[in-house]
């Protein structure tokens, strides 16, 4: 994902998330009240942190990316996580049938997910990840500040807006 933060001035918080992750699922209501709360001040980025565990969360995370490449990125991110189940179930014809729902090009997610062409993006983002010290999902880093929400999500999203408030303060 290119970094566009640099031209729209806007504070950048990356979450790190896990498509097959229960726990990024009840992280969805607060990132819903952080877009609510700041809209365009606040850009959320999605970084892909697929667990070993989870057997489908590499090819979710691919899809999320062909997603988010056909304009529906958050969007297609909340449908999953949303039925978590079911991709646990059904792997990946699950995450092509989504992206149908959608009314995106649910072929190319097909090929996308064959010719592997966002594997690079998911490996980089797992790497980095690993290297800042991200051990679980959901894990939000915004000015340079990690806040780990894989084993208690309370309280995380009032830090979130602490940190912002304090960051978009000080650019006034």
């Amino acid at each position: 994902m290119n970094d566009s933060s640099v031209h729209t001035g806007a504070l950048v918080l990356d979450v790190w998330c896990e498509l097959q992750c229960p726990d990024c699922r009840r992280a969805l209501d607060d990132l819903r009240a952080l877009r609510a709360r700041y809209g365009d001040r606040l850009e959320l980025r999605l970084r892909h942190f697929p667990l070993e565990k989870h057997k489908h969360a590499f090819a979710a995370a691919q899809a999320a990316e062909e997603a988010l490449e056909q304009g529906k990125g958050w969007e297609y991110v909340e449908a999953v996580l949303g039925r978590v189940e079911e991709l646990d179930r059904g792997g990946e014809p699950f995450l092509v049938e989504v992206a149908g729902e959608l009314g995106l090009d649910a072929e190319e997610f097909d090929t996308a997910l064959i010719d592997g062409r966002h594997i690079l993006i998911v490996d980089a983002d797992q790497a980095e990840g690993k290297a800042i010290g991200v051990t679980g999902t959901p894990t939000y880093v915004i000015g340079g500040e990690r806040l780990d929400g894989g084993k208690s999500q309370e309280g995380l999203r009032e830090r979130v807006e602490q940190i912002a408030d304090r960051l978009l303060a000080g650019r006034g």
